[in-house]
């Protein structure tokens, strides 16, 4: 199991070239989690529309 001293030990040894690149791959990961968190917290709400009649006849073709 990794927890946060272990990264940050393994963050410690990398070369500073690598820093920004390590920076960007954590700011992904916090965007995804943030889109992720969207799309469930929306889906009750949006789940009213997608459960009328007319959108299942909308979508029936596809």
């Amino acid at each position: 199991m990794i927890n946060k001293e272990i990264l940050v030990k393994k963050i410690e040894k990398l070369p500073s070239n690598l820093l920004k690149e390590v920076a960007d791959f954590i700011d992904f990961i916090e965007f995804k989690e943030k889109k992720n968190n969207i799309t469930l917290i929306s889906e009750k709400s949006l789940a009213k529309d997608w459960l009328k009649p007319e959108e299942e006849e909308a979508w029936i073709d596809l």
